[in-house]
């Protein structure tokens, strides 16, 4: 949306008509009725020279009225609530709670999302500084077929802002050398995850993101290191309930047409057995993944997406309230994505009911590359939410 307005209304709605409202033009047109008169006047008594000396100060005398008129009608139409606000908001929470207040963060040189919190939060949030913070540390977690490197805005961002944030290639993505094809199992494709919060030192925490198929990785080290994970988040991705698995999850609601045109099967094994990975294709990517995105980003993804590994999603994950829903979770939405599309998520969103949703509008499947502002201004709002306190 652009920077500057192009009208203001003129009518106030539900208030009194005053003098301004019901003839906004009469003073203006009186006023210049008055000083035509007397230029008429002036130009009967004096000399050609002195008459276009004396028009000339009535011409800035009626400038000046002119102006003066403009202002006090701009003033009527703002004290009658006519003149509309403009909201710039490129964001949305729909938080799972009773509270019904709007507030609005403060305007920064990003977009700025609109987040539905109670005042005394909003106000202690504005003034948390990162040394305030439980962690400050982002760990981010791409969807299947892609990488690290669909992170890069994200994380330029982030590191800008003060946080420390890291990406991580799984197994058969990114530069991870694996073939796809070879994959066998959830916990190998999971593994580099796995052993990063595994490396991260006990009384340590992070904020874990994750993206697409991603959400079921954050899942799954969720149970894992519960002590260590403040907060996770989902972005479009797979939330799943206990016991259920990404393809079981998905058949439950219709896929996008588009989704089921790009889906191509790969059988490493043979065609007696079940696909060992799935692509997408190239030609479609673009309206299927980043239908808001630059087409820079949709260039580096068309050289850098991957087959995605079948098997991981075929894993039942198991959950537990006492590890996994110790930890508080957040949904952000993306309305105009058709691989994750908005009735899947709200349905993954109502099946387990994350603690906050956000929702971030004009966003494709990719709003790390579409909205990357928006999304960013989530992040790090998210951040400063109190984490559930727990026994670890």
């Amino acid at each position: 949306m652009g920077n500057s307005l192009t009208c203001f209304g003129c009518k106030a709605h539900g208030q009194k008509a005053s003098k301004w409202s019901q003839n906004p033009l009469s003073l203006i047109e009186s006023s210049g009725q008055r000083s035509n008169t007397a230029l008429r006047s002036l130009s009967s008594s004096s000399s050609s020279s002195s008459a276009a000396v004396k028009k000339q100060v009535i011409d800035d005398d009626l400038i000046q009225q002119h102006a003066l008129a403009a202002v006090m009608l701009l003033r009527q139409h703002q004290q009658n609530g006519s003149v509309p606000r403009f909201d710039r908001s490129n964001s949305v929470q729909y938080p799972f709670s009773s509270s019904k207040k709007q507030n609005k963060l403060p305007r920064s040189s990003s977009r700025p999302v609109s987040l539905d919190l109670s005042q005394n939060q909003l106000n202690k949030n504005e003034d948390m500084k990162m040394e305030d913070l439980e962690t400050k540390h982002f760990v981010l977690v791409h969807g299947g077929g892609y990488g690290a490197w669909c992170w890069y805005k994200s994380m330029a961002l982030l590191r800008d802002a003060g946080f420390d944030v890291d990406a991580v290639d799984l197994t058969g993505s990114g530069v991870e050398a694996t073939d796809s094809n070879t994959i066998t199992c959830f916990s190998q494709y999971v593994k580099p995850l796995v052993d990063f919060l595994d490396n991260i030192r006990q009384g340590q925490k992070v904020i874990l993101v994750g993206h697409d198929f991603g959400g079921v990785c954050v899942s799954y080290v969720m149970e894992m290191f519960p002590s260590k994970v403040s907060k996770a988040i989902y972005i479009a991705a797979a939330m799943l309930t206990g016991g259920k698995s990404t393809l079981a999850t998905y058949q439950e609601q219709p896929s996008s047409i588009l989704m089921q045109q790009a889906q191509n099967f790969i059988y490493a094994n043979g065609k007696d057995n079940p696909p060992t990975s799935i692509f997408l294709d190239k030609t479609l990517l673009t309206d299927l993944l980043y239908n808001r995105s630059p087409s820079r980003d949709c260039i580096l993804a068309s050289v850098s997406m991957r087959p995605m590994a079948f098997a991981p999603i075929m894993h039942n994950l198991s959950l537990s309230e006492a590890n996994y829903g110790s930890i508080h979770r957040f949904y952000i939405k993306t309305d105009e994505d058709f691989a994750v599309p908005a009735t899947l998520q709200d349905f993954m969103i109502d099946s387990n009911p994350p603690k906050d949703v956000f929702f971030v509008k004009g966003s494709d499947h990719s709003p790390f590359f579409s909205k990357p502002q928006a999304l960013h201004k989530i992040l790090v709002e998210i951040s400063k939410l109190p984490s559930k306190p727990n026994n670890f």
